[in-house]
């Protein structure tokens, strides 16, 4: 079970990486995702609300 959350919230992470590499901000001035370590906290929690909720 907690492997299953430590994966989650890994690939949350990645994911948020993948998403500002990818989408981003051009601005700079959007709140989440204008600077990758935001981003990518914001997919670790994500990811990890998702896996533990299975």
């Amino acid at each position: 079970m907690y492997l299953r959350i430590i994966i989650g919230t890994i690939m949350g992470a990645a994911f948020g990486l993948l998403y500002y590499k990818l989408v981003g901000c051009q601005s700079g001035s959007c709140p989440i995702t204008a600077k990758p370590h935001r981003t990518a906290i914001y997919g670790a929690i994500l990811g990890f609300m998702i896996s533990s909720s299975f």
